[in-house]
């Protein structure tokens, strides 16, 4: 009997790359305020808590505590991105075939998100239209939701399932999922292809390394 029935994925640096996309908009806001650009070496570091996270992590040191301020320019990230965030966007090698072959197998899916929920469901909607997902959430802190690592969506998210903790396994790129998987108490994965890379993920104790997306098939089934 199978001991995973379940999983629970990431969504940017698990299953799409996105960071030209993001790393692009974030520069086009730099320049209109002319403050440093980034490449997206250090863009992948700063990714991963919201967007809110991502501009305040971009501006200079001596505006990351201005509330307002950041407030406007990430009015501004938005706009730009809302432009972008198709353009390069794509799933890594490999994704769909593996997504695919897990529906095949009666395994459920569901994607977790700290990305805006608009964006998150346009991108899965886009990639992911054959695989049915049980959930497809992104950041809900307006409706109360917390965002990872707090395991509360990953739990109702099992709750969609009708599964145990135990029987879902937590897929993502970084520290925080690695965090939210144990938070919730499900196993994890680390993926190694991510925007973090597999020192993070041991870190963070991922219960296992798959280095590209047919290792998740080898661990579940």
């Amino acid at each position: 009997m199978k001991k995973y029935k379940g999983i629970i994925f990431d969504l940017d640096g698990t299953l799409l790359d996105t960071i030209e996309d993001l790393t692009d908009s974030v520069n086009d806001v730099m320049q209109l305020y002319h403050f440093p650009q980034h490449d997206t070496k250090k863009c992948k570091m700063m990714v991963g808590n919201g967007f809110r996270k991502l501009i305040t992590r971009a501006l200079p040191e001596e505006r990351q505590k201005d509330e307002q301020f950041i407030d406007e320019v990430l009015a501004q990230f938005a706009k730009a991105y809302h432009k972008r965030y198709l353009n390069k966007t794509v799933p890594y090698e490999g994704i769909l075939q593996m997504v695919n072959e897990l529906h095949k197998n009666g395994i459920q899916t569901a994607v977790n998100s700290n990305k805006r929920s608009d964006y998150t469901e346009a991108l899965v909607n886009k990639f992911f239209a054959q695989t049915p997902m049980v959930a497809v959430y992104g950041e809900r802190e307006s409706k109360g939701i917390p965002k990872k690592p707090d395991p509360a969506a990953a739990l109702e998210i099992a709750d969609k399932m009708k599964l145990s903790p135990a029987e879902i396994l937590y897929i993502g790129d970084s520290e925080t999922d690695m965090k939210t998987g144990q938070n919730a108490g499900m196993d994890t994965i680390g993926v190694a292809w991510g925007f973090r890379g597999a020192e993070e993920l041991k870190a963070n104790h991922a219960t296992y390394i798959a280095e590209n997306p047919e290792d998740i098939l080898k661990y579940i089934l």
